[in-house]
């Protein structure tokens, strides 16, 4: 009996993920052989400390090492899979992987989104491929679907829900109506948070991972740095109220689409919290979970919803990977679908220029006028009123305590809304500043 073919990994890191990869290669390596015909085996983790006790799956010391270099380069391994994280060590780790004719899988959304040319354009030169599934959505199969699945449609836009800390959050607060730092506190507790949340609640892990959706939908690298985005920082429990009042949730989005010719016009990306009508299929996705919904050409809408993150689903996200760069080698061809086509400078649509509804909220003194004052800035910076919401005056006029006058608009341009809203925190009627909410489309 011929004995089955072995692949060689060499694991950098055992975090969850990497212990995850660990557990789901032991566990499964049956349904894996039988479906690939062949094993999986790790054959090196480099780790930082390898007398760390504590670690989420017990494996052989004798595979632990502190030398990258040497767990890259040993001759049986085929599949290097990243999973350090962070945009220095694991970029050149991944460099030496290539230039040392190993295949390479990551789930680092941050070091693809920022160094996207670097690193895929070494791997052309070399001859291998790099696999990623696991850098956006965790378990959820979306860079294949649009890799592949939709490789012969052409996207138009995506509208997602990426970052699983920011949707648990808000989640929580439109069920809980309790504020943010409580949530967040509570999600950090849970080990739904980092300790500094800031990439999460921030907006900078979804940009991260839209960059890399933008270049697969619409060919083109963008600056990660010029994605706009907002926290969802700005979402206060009464905006909840509102906006269940007028037909909404409040989700965490990531937002693309092309404008112009296909293939060559500008591009639109955006990061921020936005007013989601409550009939949308996005609006039923809580929890940490994450969901893409995708507008394309010929197969027209469609979503991918699943587990954003967690050891397991990621992890399999990695497997999956290394299982389908087996195949690529067992056929003899290296796959072109895991080398991305030469991407075009296509420009992104200015911010000030981006279009969108908007959910204004002013916190006003109770004076006779007030309205007015309001509805006439607007106007006059071509900022269309679709509703308007006035809470009732407080207990005494002389009160601290600011009347919230809530605005729907119709669709505006960024720029001119920014300019109106200038203009009326300046006011002396004003007593907090504008609370700014785009209403998805």
């Amino acid at each position: 009996m011929t004995a089955p073919r072995t692949i060689g990994v060499a694991l950098l890191g055992l975090g969850n993920v990497g212990g995850g990869v660990v557990k789901l290669l032991e566990d499964n390596a049956a349904a894996i052989e039988a479906r690939l015909g062949a094993r999986l085996e790790v054959r090196a983790i480099a780790v930082r400390d390898p007398d760390k006790l504590d670690r989420v799956v017990a494996v052989d010391r004798a595979l632990l090492t502190t030398d990258v270099d040497a767990a890259i380069r040993r001759p049986d391994v085929d599949i290097v899979c990243e999973l350090m994280g962070g945009t220095t060590l694991a970029k050149d780790a991944v460099l030496a992987a290539i230039a040392a004719k190993r295949h390479v899988v990551t789930a680092n959304k941050a070091l693809l989104a920022e160094h996207w040319g670097e690193v895929f354009g070494a791997a052309e030169r070399a001859g291998v491929d790099v696999y990623y599934e696991a850098a956006v959505c965790g378990g959820v199969p979306i860079i294949r679907v649009l890799r592949e699945g939709l490789a012969s449609d052409r996207v138009e836009s995506i509208i997602g829900i990426v970052n699983g800390t920011s949707n648990y959050i808000l989640s929580t607060m439109t069920e809980s109506r309790r504020p943010f730092a409580d949530i967040l506190a509570e999600a950090q507790a849970l080990g739904y948070a980092e300790a500094d949340p800031t990439l999460d609640v921030g907006g900078g892990d979804a940009a991260h991972k839209l960059a890399i959706l933008v270049n697969l939908c619409f060919g083109t690298t963008i600056d990660v740095a010029a994605i706009p985005k907002d926290g969802i920082d700005v979402v206060d429990p009464i905006d909840l109220a509102y906006a269940e009042k007028f037909g909404y949730v409040i989700k965490p989005l990531v937002i693309a689409r092309e404008h112009g010719e296909p293939g060559t016009g500008p591009i639109e990306a955006r990061v921020h919290p936005a007013l989601v009508p409550s009939n949308w299929l996005l609006a039923d996705v809580s929890g940490a979970k994450n969901a893409v919904y995708v507008q394309s050409y010929a197969l027209g809408p469609s979503m991918y919803y699943g587990a954003g993150a967690g050891m397991l689903p990621t992890a399999m996200s990695v497997v999956s990977d290394m299982i389908e760069i087996a195949r690529n080698m067992f056929a003899r061809a290296g796959s072109q679908v895991a080398r991305p086509r030469p991407t075009r400078v296509r420009p992104m649509v200015p911010v000030g220029d981006l279009r969108s509804p908007y959910y204004l909220r002013f916190g006003v003194h109770d004076q006779p006028g007030v309205l007015g004052q309001l509805m006439t800035i607007l106007g006059a910076h071509a900022v269309s009123i679709a509703q308007v919401v006035q809470d009732g005056a407080p207990a005494r006029r002389d009160s601290d305590t600011p009347v919230w006058v809530v605005v729907l608009t119709h669709s505006a341009r960024e720029g001119d809304v920014r300019a109106a809203l200038g203009e009326i925190d300046a006011l002396p009627i004003v007593r907090e500043p504008a609370r700014v909410i785009r209403i998805a489309t």
